[in-house]
C-alpha cells in the first residue's frame, strides 16, 4: 500500500506482490557480493544480472520427470491407491485446474506450486490417452477417486488413428506414436527433400538416411501417405488426436495456419476429461464455469462429452479466432446456458468477479492453462519462464482464482 498508494486497485496491488515475488527469486540466486549492485536503480546492471544468474542455476535445465508419466493413475494401466491431502487454503469452492508444459525450465513448477496452495503436481503424458504424446503438469483440488474415461476410448497407435499409413509405412521407421502436436507443421520443401532422398535407393537407405527421416519425421509428426513420401497432419486428423470433434476448428473464414496454432496450444480432451470426470457426481445438476486462457474450449469440450451440463460459462481469451470457435461450438451443440466471453484477463478484476458471482452464484470450477510460450522447449529465443511476457500470465490465472475464493468466501 505503501509503494502503490492507498488509492490503488486490487489489480494493481496483487500485480505488485506478483513483480516483487519474482524480484525475490531472482534475488536469491545471486552471490552475496553482487546482491547490493542488483538491489539499485541500474535497469541495466539488474538485466545484466539476471542472465548471469540464470546461467549460473541452469535455467534450461528441466525438472525430473516421473517414469512412467501417468500422474495418479491413467485408464490403460492398473490404478494404485494413491493417497493426497490438501492444504486448507487448497480447498474449494471452488475447484480448479490448472494445465502447463511439463518440461519447463528449472523452478518453474516449484513456483506454480507455491503460488497455488503448495498443491503438487500431477504429471501425465497424454500418450496414454490417444496416438499423439503431450507431456503436461496438472495442478488441481479436484478428487482423484472414480476417474473414469471418455468413451468411445479413442486410438492408442498410429496405425489405429491412421489405418490407412500401414501399406507405406518402411520397417525401418519404429514409431507406434506420434509426437506432441505443434503450432506449425512441417513445409513441402522439407518433405520434397526426404521423397528425392529414398528415391535414390532401391532398397531400404542407409543408416544415415534413415536416421534423418526419423529425426524430421518425428520433429514434425510426419505420416507416411505413399512410396517414400510423409506428409503433415490434415488439421482434422489433429482435431481427432486431440479429442475436438470433426471440423471443431473449421469455419468462419480460419485458415489453416491459424488452425494449426490454436490446435497446437489447446489441451487434450481425453486426459483433460479424466480428471474432471469426477465432477460428474458432484455436479448433477450442471456447473459454473470460469475459463481462463480458453483457447479453442477444451475443458468445454471435455466436460460436454462427459455429460456434465454448462450452466454458465466466463471465458476469457485474448485471441479473436479462438473465442469464434467456442461460440460456434457452443451455438452448434445447442447448449442450454450461458457463454459469456472476455478477452483480457489482466482486464478481470474484483468488480467485474463480484458482479458475476453476484449474477450467477459463484464458481464451481476454475480452469486454465496459461500461455507457453517462454516455457516451451521449442522456443530457443525467449525462454524466460514465469518472467517472460507471455508466461507471466500465470500470475493472472492465480490472481483471478484468489479473487474468487475470496469473493465466495465472503458470501458464506
Amino acid at each position: 500500500m505503501e509503494r502503490c498508494g492507498q488509492e490503488a486497485s486490487i489489480l494493481v496491488l496483487t500485480d505488485f506482490i506478483c513483480a516483487a515475488q519474482v524480484a525475490r527469486e531472482q534475488d536469491c540466486y545471486l552471490p552475496e557480493e553482487t546482491k547490493r549492485i542488483y538491489n539499485g536503480s541500474n535497469p541495466m546492471k539488474k538485466r545484466k544480472l539476471i542472465e548471469m544468474c540464470k546461467k549460473k542455476v541452469g535455467a534450461e535445465d528441466t525438472i525430473r520427470l516421473p517414469n512412467p508419466m501417468i500422474g495418479f493413475g491413467v485408464p490403460s494401466q492398473p490404478l494404485e491407491d494413491f493417497r493426497r491431502s490438501l492444504p486448507e487454503a487448497a480447498k474449494g469452492p471452488p475447484y480448479f485446474y490448472y494445465e502447463n508444459v511439463a518440461l519447463a525450465p528449472k523452478g518453474v513448477w516449484d513456483t506454480i506450486s507455491r503460488f497455488l496452495y503448495e498443491i503438487e503436481p500431477e504429471f501425465v503424458d497424454s500418450k496414454y490417452f490417444s496416438a499423439t504424446a503431450r507431456k503436461r503438469g496438472y495442478v488441481h483440488n479436484l478428487p482423484i477417486k472414480n476417474r473414469f474415461p471418455l468413451i468411445p476410448l479413442p486410438p492408442l497407435t498410429i496405425h489405429q488413428a491412421f489405418p490407412l499409413t500401414r501399406k507405406w509405412w518402411p520397417a525401418w521407421d519404429p514409431r507406434d506414436k506420434l509426437n506432441c502436436i505443434q503450432t506449425a507443421i512441417g513445409s513441402a520443401k522439407l518433405t520434397e527433400r526426404i521423397r528425392s532422398a529414398l528415391e535414390r535407393y532401391d532398397n531400404d537407405p542407409p543408416e544415415s538416411v534413415q536416421k534423418f527421416v526419423i529425426e524430421q519425421c518425428r520433429k514434425w509428426n510426419l505420416v507416411w501417405v505413399g512410396r517414400n513420401k510423409v506428409a503433415p497432419l490434415e488439421p482434422d486428423e489433429v482435431e481427432m488426436l486431440l479429442g475436438f470433434p470433426k471440423n471443431h476448428t473449421r469455419g468462419g473464414g480460419i485458415s489453416r495456419t491459424d488452425r494449426y496454432k490454436s490446435l497446437g496450444n489447446s489441451f487434450q480432451v481425453d486426459t483433460v476429461a479424466y480428471h474432471l470426470s469426477v465432477l460428474k457426481d458432484i455436479f448433477p445438476n450442471g456447473i459454473n464455469m470460469l475459463s481462463l486462457f480458453s483457447g479453442i474450449g477444451g475443458a468445454e469440450v471435455a466436460l460436454h462429452r462427459l455429460g456434465i451440463k454448462l450452466k454458465n460459462v466466463v471465458s476469457i481469451e485474448k485471441s479473436k479466432v479462438n473465442r469464434d470457435i467456442v461460440r460456434s461450438w457452443w451455438e452448434q451443440t445447442n447448449q442450454t446456458g450461458n457463454l459469456i466471453d472476455f478477452d483480457d484477463v489482466q482486464q478481470f478484476d474484483v468488480d467485474r468477479v463480484v458482479q458475476i458471482i453476484n449474477n450467477i452464484g459463484g464458481f464451481d470450477l476454475v480452469v486454465g492453462g496459461s500461455p507457453c510460450n517462454n516455457l516451451a522447449g521449442s522456443n530457443r529465443v525467449s525462454r524466460d519462464g514465469l518472467e517472460g511476457k507471455e508466461s507471466a500470465l500465470f500470475y493472472d490465472y492465480f490472481r483471478i482464482l484468489d479473487l474468487v475464493k475470496c469473493v465466495m468466501r465472503s458470501r458464506e
